[in-house]
């Protein structure tokens, strides 16, 4: 099959952990992909764009959207992957953290989420993925961390009020709210003691958010879903 015709999906945070596999697995269906992050390496597969960049840069949205348009004509699915978590006492964030984290976690959704449904719109279809955090819903002694209910929090609103503005003009918003995954984000050597935060008693893979993000995918009814994909964290301890 060529490209024409494929759908296409953009994923931000693509360079490794859940990013990297959301990248595969949009292939893997035989979607064309435009990946971004800092760090993203070069890609040899022609319907594989990558474009490094800081998301909390404007001009960084403008030139994954722009790629898209050009190499492939269209959006059809934006996964806003890439995301900041710091965990502090909320007395110790410092002002070069709170921007650190707002402009990735907040400032990068907003301009890209903006440039893709422009595009959407034009298509009359659409669907926007957000990963967020459990911890939004769940908050927990053990980690402090405001930064990310405030910011994590803020997508989680966001992407209901996308869903409900743009329900009759094709357009889905949904987000997936994860607990703690293996990532290069938790040391290994921490495992066991997080294991224990979890009511299921062990850490998530990334496989199972990317299993969230396709059952999102192909969920024509579902707009406005916050998924919680945490062991329990977001029941309860």
């Amino acid at each position: 099959m060529s490209s024409q015709g494929k759908k296409v999906a953009v994923i931000t945070g693509a360079s490794q952990g859940i990013g990297a596999e959301l990248v595969a697995a949009y292939r893997k269906l035989g979607r064309l992909v435009v990946a971004t992050s800092r760090t993203v390496a070069a890609s040899a597969d022609p319907e594989l764009v990558t474009v490094q960049g800081d998301i909390s840069d404007p001009a960084t949205a403008e030139r994954v959207i722009g790629t898209a348009a050009e190499r492939f004509g269209r959006i059809d699915t934006l996964v806003n992957n890439a995301g900041i978590f710091l965990a502090k006492p909320f007395t110790d964030y410092t002002r070069d953290e709170f921007a650190t984290v707002l402009g990735v976690n907040v400032t990068g959704f907003f301009h890209l989420t903006q440039l893709a449904v422009e595009h959407m719109l034009t298509q009359g279809t659409g669907h926007i993925v957000t990963i967020t955090s459990s911890l939004v819903d769940h908050a927990d002694s053990h980690v402090p961390s405001v930064l990310t209910s405030l910011t994590k929090g803020g997508l989680q609103s966001a992407t209901k009020s996308l869903a409900v503005e743009y329900a009759g003009r094709g357009i889905r918003a949904n987000a997936v709210s994860p607990g703690i995954i293996k990532t290069p984000m938790n040391p290994e050597e921490t495992h066991e003691a997080l294991s224990a935060l979890i009511p299921a008693g062990r850490l998530g893979e990334a496989s199972d958010i990317v299993g969230a993000v396709l059952y999102l995918e192909n969920a024509p009814y579902v707009t406005g879903e916050i998924l919680h994909v945490d062991g329990g964290q977001s029941a309860g301890h």
